[in-house]
């Protein structure tokens, strides 16, 4: 018997896949790394008894980054990141262990079979996998074939076993050109960011971005909002006049008649007409015509389109829309979302997807009406050759997916409906009226048909006063004759609609990235949402893109990148050389990122105008230790400490509050510390501005505080206050919070485990003996009369906080509330030391912990 090993993108995707291809007889078990699931059942492939395996996996299995040292900001002048920085595959997610996963699913498998999404990214994601799984499978015999492609749009049986029976393979030039975008993305990204963000951030201290990111597609993407910011800024109203008349038709109701000058800018010329018509008394009629229009049904929906529905009139933005609309996919609700086509194939069941709809109690007199008088062919749009149009797969209700779920899935079912529907047919009339010298119009509209407007009402025809039956010669006695002043008005705010439009126009990014580089212009503060989902730039953005244009304006306008995702194309086509494209367009930017470094003077001229200086910025909170004078606490993104007189700059922890810790200071360097808090309920440490910068010890690295220096005898460090080894992480430290009193805790100084114990206590203080059970340091603690907890009316013990029997129940075990994971401002997670159990930790011994976990917490707490 055969192994068949197949592996699809998302963990419910393989489930699906599974359930449908072995016909609900499947067994299924959790996998090594316990986020994908293994779905096994027997079968037959390729005229063989075999033995499936489904399983997924969660996205990208590997990430593109540079090699350790080309991580180190102070370190690497970013013009090395073009061409010098090697570059590495890591895994996208380490906790995963994906890459060992997939080994020991593939080992001893024979064939493997790829159901990932079908784009571009979804073949890149398939030769991570082979990757992988390629160096422990079964060696072909022969010249068999052993690698194949699943190729789907839909999560639905037919679709499916389809794809099961017409295998492929996948697409090494589709593949090769994602990493292209990825190692181009990279390097061109990070080699901008990290220096405008170091030349900035030591110069200003309002900015409130704690990084000032420039992207290759994210930047003219900005660069049309600020266009349009442009626009309404240089606006000038400007008055105009509008003659208007009104006819009566019958007894008390009148007609009002449009101008066929429309508007004149001149107000003497206006008063002019409105005189040679105010002489008039009556408004004959010159001319009618009927004229039978069509307003046509829509297009088939593609992503895009999705995208601008949904920000413009459901009020999602397009990230989250990408989001709701993915699960949609997974759960078999829709078809694949991500599909620049707007035509449907000749062999698609327009009938099969049209009958899932005929119960839904909001159009199913519509569908039924469709199904019995003879659906209509979907008007003829743009074949990209990706994907069908999205579509509704399978039938739902509002109590099945509920909120903006939901309210997705309504808009796409009508829209599809909408396609195969008649158009909407109404009759026009043009009345044409003379008033003396002066011709106006009056048309109305009568709808004869509905046709798709009737699934779709937002597109209705709107109801308009009802014209009178008059013929030509016929007279109306006029009612009114007035002069208008009105005003031009300048263009609003793109709303997010608007910019979709414009990325798509100017070939900015994909119908995949498009919501990405949205999401990251307001994540970054370049733009904030305002009502109506328009993007408003915010001071930052408009400065950052004026200082482009100053320097190099195809920095941010569309052109250049346009002209890189077309080479792109090309690779995915196999009609350009990955290697080729790759060294060309990183020649071009970075001869572009020596020109911008040598010109930033420019820009700088426009910070200067909108940012204050660092040391006209925050105020003073600690001491220097060099020169003793205050330094300024900046409390903008990213918060940092900043002494004038020095004219140096000392980052701090992020995500908390930092104030000044007793007056003390570090023995090391003379600076006062500063305490950061993550709030009441999380966890505090004190920390020297200057040790957090610059580690003082071998076994430091940079944005370590107090509660992990391994000074032996100063009173801050984890040496002094230190108690035992963390209970959930295997690095951390439980570290005293002296702070906390009365309500004294100890905080892991690696994770976010905290411990309450002895409350009301007077005096809390770690005791250089050891406990002989654990070798946790034992706490001496000093309670007030009135509220102590300790028997016989005693005030004062000393124990271990794991063992003491006396101390068991005044010990309590949480988790920190974390603002955010990654805290500790620009480092984000970082290795423990690595110490062995048992062993001290800068002279502070560890407790003996079990190996399981949940062993450890019934040892110390129970």
């Amino acid at each position: 018997m055969r192994a068949v090993l197949m592996v699809a993108e998302k963990p419910s995707l393989a489930q699906s896949i599974a359930r449908i291809l072995s016909r609900g007889n499947m067994t299924s078990r959790k996998g090594l790394n316990s986020a994908c699931s293994v779905h096994e059942y027997g079968g037959s492939f390729a005229g063989q008894s075999a033995h499936f395996k489904m399983t997924s996996v969660c996205g990208h299995v590997m990430t593109l980054d540079f090699i350790g040292k080309y991580n180190n900001w102070d370190k690497v002048d970013p013009a090395e990141l073009f061409s010098k920085a090697p570059t590495e595959k890591k895994e996208a997610n380490p906790k995963l262990t994906m890459v060992k996963f997939l080994q020991v699913e593939g080992r001893g498998c024979d064939y493997i079979v790829l159901w990932l999404d079908c784009d571009k990214e979804g073949e890149n994601i398939c030769f991570e996998v082979l990757d992988a799984v390629l160096p422990v499978m079964n060696k072909p015999r022969g010249s068999e074939r052993t690698v194949y492609r699943a190729k789907f749009s839909s999560i639905t049986d037919t679709d499916i076993c389809s794809a099961m029976n017409h295998l492929g393979e996948p697409n090494r030039n589709e593949a090769l050109s994602v990493d292209a975008r990825q190692e181009l993305d990279l390097r061109i990204g990070c080699a901008f960011t990290r220096f405008q963000t170091k030349y900035f951030q030591g110069k200003y201290g309002n900015l409130d971005s704690s990084l000032i990111s420039f992207g290759p597609c994210q930047t003219p993407t900005l660069g049309f909002c600020v266009e349009r910011h442009d626009k309404i800024q240089s606006f000038k109203p400007e008055p105009y006049w509008v003659l208007q008349a009104k006819v009566n038709h019958e007894k008390e109701s009148s007609l009002t008649l449009e101008w066929d000058r429309v508007r004149v800018f001149d107000r003497e010329i206006a008063q002019m007409f409105l005189n040679i018509t105010k002489i008039a008394k009556e408004a004959k009629v010159e001319s009618v015509s009927k004229k039978e229009k069509v307003k046509q049904r829509p297009l088939a929906l593609n992503t895009v389109e999705m995208l601008r529905v949904a920000s413009s009139a459901l009020g999602m933005g397009p990230q989250h829309t990408m989001q709701i609309a993915e699960r949609l996919y997974t759960q078999g609700y829709i078809s694949y979302p991500r599909t620049e086509t707007t035509h449907y194939p000749e062999n698609f069941d327009l009938k099969g997807a049209l009958r899932q709809q005929a119960n839904n109690p909001y159009w199913a007199e519509t569908v039924k009406a469709l199904l019995s008088e003879g659906i209509n062919r979907p008007r003829k749009g743009h074949d990209a050759g990706d994907h069908p149009p999205i579509t509704p797969m399978r039938a739902a209700s509002e109590a099945e997916l509920g909120g903006d779920g939901w309210r997705l899935y309504e808009y796409i079912a009508r829209h599809f409906i909408a396609t195969v529907s008649t158009d909407c047919k109404y009759l026009q009339t043009t009345i044409s009226f003379s008033i003396g010298p002066e011709h106006f119009t009056c048309i109305g509209k009568m709808v004869t048909s509905p046709g798709f407007t009737e699934i779709m009402p937002w597109h209705s025809i709107p109801l308009e006063e009802s014209l009178p039956s008059c013929e030509r010669g016929d007279i109306y006695p006029i009612s009114e004759i007035k002069l208008l002043e009105k005003q031009t008005n300048p263009p609003d705010y793109l709303t997010e609609a608007e910019l979709i439009t414009l990325m798509e126009k100017h070939g900015i990014g994909t119908d995949a990235s498009i919501p990405v580089h949205i999401n990251n212009i307001c994540q970054r503060n370049y733009v904030t949402v305002e009502s109506g989902r328009r993007l408003k730039p915010t001071n930052l953005g408009i400065v950052l893109v004026h200082g482009y244009y100053k320097i190099d304006a195809e920095l941010v306008l569309p052109t250049i990148r346009s002209a890189v995702e077309k080479q792109l194309n090309l690779i995915s086509l196999g009609k350009a050389n990955y290697h080729q494209v790759l060294e060309h367009t990183l020649d071009i930017f970075k001869r572009k990122f020596h020109y911008f470094v040598d010109s930033i003077a420019g820009m700088d001229e426009l910070m200067e105008v909108s940012f204050s200086p660092l040391a006209d910025t925050g105020k003073p909170l600690s001491r220097c230790g060099k020169c003793h004078r205050f330094m300024k606490y900046i409390q903008a993104k990213p918060s940092r400490l900043h002494c004038s007189h020095c004219d140096e700059t000392y980052s701090l922890p992020q995500n908390g509050t930092i104030k000044l810790y007793k007056e003390l200071r570090c023995p090391l360097d003379d600076f006062e510390l500063v305490l950061w808090s993550s709030g009441s309920r999380g966890k505090s440490y004190p920390l020297c501005p200057y040790c957090y910068n610059h580690p003082p010890f071998r076994d430091m690295k940079k944005g370590m505080g107090c509660n992990e220096c391994t000074h032996p005898t100063c009173q801050h460090s984890l040496s002094m206050l230190g108690i035992g080894q963390c209970v959930e992480c295997e690095n951390g430290v439980l570290v005293l919070d002296p702070t906390s009193g009365p309500k004294w805790k100890m905080a892991c100084n690696k994770c976010n485990v905290v411990v309450h114990f002895f409350e009301n206590a007077h005096k809390v203080r770690v005791s250089p003996e050891t406990c002989e059970v654990c070798d946790a340091a034992l706490v001496d603690v000093d309670f007030n009369k009135a509220k102590s907890p300790l028997p016989g009316d005693e005030t004062q013990h000393s124990g271990c906080v794991f063992c003491d029997p006396v101390f068991q129940d005044l010990v309590e075990l949480k988790h920190a509330a974390m603002r955010h994971p990654m805290h500790r401002g620009g480092q984000g997670k970082r290795q423990g030391r690595g110490r062995g159990k048992g062993r001290r930790l800068g002279g502070r011994p560890n407790p003996k912990k079990p190996k399981d976990k949940m062993a450890a917490l019934a040892a110390y707490f129970v």
